[in-house]
């Protein structure tokens, strides 16, 4: 991790991104797999019950989570954040998440998503901008406050 003081926190939209990139990448996965074993019925409006059957709680819930607490664990990141160069750290000292705030950060996104996504759009508004997810598990996401090649500088003084 960088120098606390060329971070910034990074905001609601940047993030609304990441997630849509990892939602399109998780769908890339689960949807080949849940049509080759449950075929198009899967998706029968009329189909009554929670899940299809053992494997779509295995492929649609227990693989993703798995899967994102691993990123957030290894890397600090899903890959939509790493594509954006966004990081998932500690508030309070900049590390990389444990184990443990990993998975309550995870719990948190049920949280911050059940009160009609308030949760997440908290992110917009909060000086940190971290959502409730966020707030349950001690995080911030971060990203490069000097984010081009070379920062801006001009000559003091130049008249034409």
């Amino acid at each position: 991790m960088q120098d606390h003081e060329s971070l910034e926190y990074a905001g609601f939209w940047v993030r609304v991104g990441a997630s849509l990139i990892d939602t399109v990448l998780v769908l890339m996965v689960t949807m080949p797999l849940l049509l080759a074993v449950y075929g198009w019925d899967y998706f029968d409006p009329g189909r009554t019950g929670l899940f299809a059957g053992p494997l779509d709680f295995v492929v649609s819930w227990l693989l993703p989570a798995v899967a994102i607490v691993a990123f957030w664990i290894y890397r600090s990141a899903t890959p939509g954040k790493m594509m954006l160069s966004l990081k998932v750290v500690d508030a309070s000292t900049g590390a990389p998440l444990r184990v443990g705030q990993s998975i309550l950060r995870y719990a948190g996104y049920f949280v911050s998503t059940i009160p009609l996504c308030l949760g997440l759009v908290w992110v917009a508004f909060d000086p940190r901008k971290q959502g409730w997810h966020d707030k349950i598990a001690g995080t911030v996401v971060v990203r490069s406050a000097r984010r081009g090649p070379l920062p801006v500088t001009f000559e003091k003084n130049q008249h034409r």
